[in-house]
């Protein structure tokens, strides 16, 4: 038997250009409109805040 590989939760590193700029700043906004608009004053919209701001630290590191 052959060995199979599994490639559900792998994760693709980001790496400093034009895409994972683009991809973290639409990260960074869907983030935000979720917890601003679809999940106010619930726990969930907490999470969410904390989700965009590891993105936006991320974000502006790829920037420096």
């Amino acid at each position: 038997m052959e060995k199979q590989y599994c490639r559900v939760g792998t994760v693709t590193p980001l790496t400093p250009g034009r895409k994972a700029i683009a991809l973290l700043e639409y990260q960074y906004q869907n983030f935000m409109d979720k917890a601003s608009r679809d999940y106010a004053d619930t726990r969930l919209s907490e999470f969410f805040e904390q989700k965009a701001l590891k993105v936006k630290k991320t974000l502006e590191s790829l920037m420096q």
